[in-house]
């Protein structure tokens, strides 16, 4: 199944490549690869990186691991690029950015230039991830030369499926389990403090500052977790430890008391299985069905067990959405709606990317001692800031995003790495889901990994095992 058009531009004068060269060039490609990966490990733990050093930090990684790609393509010989039809309407959405603020178009230009180099971050993860992760489906390597030794056809073999490997796999289950671990202990023990040292206002959860953003991380997590320990739970010899590494995280996202996180994860468990029923194997139905009802009843229990005397109080915390200092959910329908007015007084280019903390204000029609940096309504604030422009733009990606992700599902879902995309398209449509009722798409850890989940999910290499 081809998603994405494989382009080659030749930049540089063709060569003939020894085995070394050829080696270190997969050698390149594979440091892209692997870095890429631990920025995007590295990037939830320093608070959701929404402190300016920490995007700022996130900002220059993106750009040096661009240059690093860029590099090892000009060793090659050709600049091979995986084309996306998500492209356009994320290229356009730049430009409209730029636009407003080139054009004085924006209430705002300092919170528009820093959108930009956010928006610009994720646009720059979003094309790695599509090039590194995503290998041209069902289409052979192309040599330099066509004596080259078995050994390095091997090399290439296992490079353009990463998405299958062990030590990817196993990355995300240990890395999803322990981040979950840490914000159970966490939770129990720290008194509401970050690592236990840094005091915070809000309502805490792992290393975010509001559990709703760790909510919307797991909701990526959890499925591309879930699809990595399949092999695994296969085998009855691994399957009781895969199991509780995988139920973790699960009972943390309810631990959390986030009710988008909760509703967004029904979400993704409802559609999975509908799709997996209407598409997939006949042999992998009552696998996941078995899988799926297993793990809810199991973390649901694990749950339980875990806060018998805390379940009461989260259980009503989760109820009333009054819990200080949260934003009550009355307040924040209301706000979505009062956004509406800033996308009726500046309806085609909005009020400017990055503008909402510093127009909303004035069309606020109720009383609240909070700081409305966003809307809790990533549809609504990008309305106001975009316009219909904008707007277009979104819907245009969204409708790409949906139709690239399930095309061909019953092909895609017989093969290993068709799993790991699959996944990724589910964790992004629950987070879809969640960004109804918060912001998850401005806290850049939780966009980073949205658009790299993006990426692998409407990828090409679904066709390879």
């Amino acid at each position: 199944m081809a998603t994405q058009i494989a382009a080659e531009a030749t930049a540089f004068p063709s060569r003939s490549l020894s085995r070394e060269g050829i080696a270190s060039q997969a050698a390149s490609f594979a440091l892209v690869r692997t870095s890429l990966l631990a920025t995007l490990l590295a990037a939830p733990l320093a608070f959701g990186a929404v402190q300016p050093w920490a995007w700022g930090a996130l900002a220059l990684l993106a750009f040096l691991l661009f240059l690093l790609w860029s590099i090892a393509s000009a060793r090659q010989g050709k600049v091979r690029i995986l084309w996306s039809p998500l492209y356009l309407p994320a290229g356009f959405l730049f430009l409209l950015g730029v636009t407003q603020f080139a054009g004085h178009f924006t209430l705002d230009s300092i919170a528009t230039r820093e959108a930009l180099l956010k928006l610009s971050t994720d646009l720059i993860l979003f094309f790695l991830a599509g090039q590194v992760f995503s290998p041209p489906p069902s289409e052979p390597v192309v040599l330099a030369k066509r004596d080259h030794s078995s050994a390095w056809q091997r090399i290439e073999s296992r490079d353009t499926g990463v998405l299958s490997t062990p030590v990817f796999r196993w990355t995300l289950i240990l890395y999803t389990f322990s981040l979950a671990l840490f914000a159970v202990f966490q939770f129990f023990s720290s008194d509401g403090q970050i690592y236990w040292m840094v005091p915070s206002p809000g309502w805490t959860f792992g290393p975010y500052v509001n559990h709703n953003h760790y909510a919307g991380l797991m909701e990526l997590l959890i499925p591309l977790s879930v699809a990595s320990a399949l092999p695994a739970l296969r085998k009855q010899s691994s399957a009781a430890v895969v199991s509780c590494l995988v139920l973790i995280p699960i009972a943390s996202l309810l631990l959390s008391a986030s009710r988008g996180g909760f509703i967004s994860l029904l979400v993704e468990v409802l559609l999975a299985a509908g799709l997996v029923f209407c598409y997939g194997p006949r042999r992998a139905r009552s696998l996941m069905a078995l899988v799926g009802g297993a793990a809810l009843v199991a973390a649901a229990l694990l749950f339980f067990w875990m806060a018998p005397r805390q379940l009461a109080e989260r259980l009503e915390k989760m109820g009333d959405g009054s819990h200080p200092p949260e934003v009550e959910l009355r307040n924040r329908m209301v706000a979505a709606r009062d956004s509406l007015g800033i996308w009726r007084d500046r309806p085609w280019l909005g009020a400017g990317l990055g503008s909402f903390e510093t127009v909303f204000p004035r069309y606020q029609s109720f009383p609240n001692d909070f700081r409305w940096d966003h809307a809790h309504d990533d549809y609504a604030e990008a309305l106001a800031e975009t316009g219909i422009a904008g707007g277009a733009a979104l819907l245009s990606a969204l409708g790409l995003f949906f139709w690239l992700a399930f095309r061909n599902l019953r092909e895609r879902l017989r093969h290993s790495s068709g799993w790991m995309q699959f996944a990724a398209a589910i964790g992004c449509c629950g987070f879809l889901v969640h960004s109804f009722a918060d912001f998850n798409l401005h806290i850049p850890a939780n966009a980073a990994w949205f658009v790299v989940c993006a990426a692998v999910a409407t990828g090409g290499g679904s066709g390879q095992s």
